[in-house]
């Protein structure tokens, strides 16, 4: 304790007191300098013993908050005791606390890092292993014209495919940081569903099915129009693959005054109630997923529409269809 500076000067201070004391009672009577002097040992010597006891226990909270920073937050430094002592170690316990939390969280994250590169890996290693070995077939001088145009063809489609999938994979980590900023538009609802429809024109088209549109014209929602739209192409895009040929697609909307709601419904190969609880995991493939199905694009869709203060509820038969119901709310829930 002496090679504190503090404790030094208090001890300075409190002798000079002492002996001033001393020295002032000896001038007054003689009789009680003795007494005087006694009272001041005794008060130096607790005020020493109170103050060895107080470095003893900041001593403590030192090894402690040692401990904590190697990563040790399972010790206990609460007590129910009055004092400045007592809240600053019920403090350091808060705060220990919270470190630990974080500390969960920041494994968790490390783990879901690594399942999803794991994720990412397995499925880029599929397309390219497919277009490397084509690409050494198509190296081969002596193969014929139509082989040819085949392999390239398909080397065209897959890295069609590697492209979808770092674009989705790109939104799905834009979507998790919580780097994109979702505008609050007012978004027709019609308007919304024909630029939705685009893209899988021409796949209905080959497979000569029907969709129906229902629904008012006045109907809207508030949300972002462009992240929307990826929503809906998803799910159409698997509404499509999931409906044979001649089959048929409707989509009705409708408003009140709580929420906005689209519903999606075909009359395809619906999906085994098993399945239904994981349709929405990334790169889950159910037992009717077509052999070049990613695993998804309905994970994007539920990912966009839940950031937008909606959610997305399927509700399935096998061998009659499935229904999405998507609702955005006008209020946050």
């Amino acid at each position: 304790m002496l090679r504190n500076r503090e404790f030094r000067w208090l001890l300075l201070t409190m002798s000079t007191i002492s002996l001033l004391a001393i020295i002032v009672t000896a001038f007054i009577s003689s009789g009680a300098m003795g007494i005087t002097a006694v009272t001041s040992v005794l008060l130096i010597g607790c005020c020493l013993l109170f103050t060895r006891w107080r470095y003893r226990e900041i001593e403590k909270l030192s090894g402690y908050l040692r401990q904590i920073s190697s990563g040790n937050y399972s010790l206990d430094v609460r007590d129910n005791q009055e004092g400045e002592l007592s809240i600053l170690k019920n403090d350091i316990y808060k705060v220990t606390l919270m470190l630990s939390e974080q500390r969960l969280l920041l494994q968790e994250d490390k783990i879901k890092l690594t399942n999803a590169i794991s994720d990412i890996s397995h499925q880029l290693k599929t397309p390219l292993t497919s277009m490397t070995v084509m690409a050494d077939l198509l190296s081969d001088p002596d193969l014929d014209v139509e082989k040819r145009i085949e392999f390239t063809r398909k080397i065209s489609l897959q890295l069609d495919r590697v492209g979808w999938l770092v674009s989705s994979l790109l939104k799905f980590s834009k979507i998790d940081a919580g780097t994109i900023q979702f505008k609050k538009d007012s978004i027709k609802v019609k308007k919304l569903v024909q630029k939705s429809m685009e893209p899988i024109l021409i796949p209905m088209d080959i497979k000569e099915q029907r969709i129906l549109i229902e629904g008012e014209d006045a109907t809207s929602l508030i949300g972002d129009y462009n992240w929307t739209t990826e929503a809906m192409i998803n799910i159409l895009k698997n509404c499509v693959e999931h409906t044979p040929a001649g089959g048929e697609i409707t989509i009705s909307f409708a408003e009140n005054t709580l929420f906005t709601e689209i519903v999606i419904t075909d009359n395809g190969k619906g999906i085994p109630k098993a399945e239904i609880p994981y349709i929405f995991k990334r790169f889950y493939k159910g037992t009717n997923a077509n052999e070049d199905s990613v695993g998804i694009g309905l994970a994007l869709a539920q990912s966009i529409i839940t950031e937008q203060n909606g959610t997305i509820d399927v509700v399935s038969e096998v061998g009659k269809g499935t229904q999405f119901r998507i609702k955005f709310y006008k209020q946050v829930i």
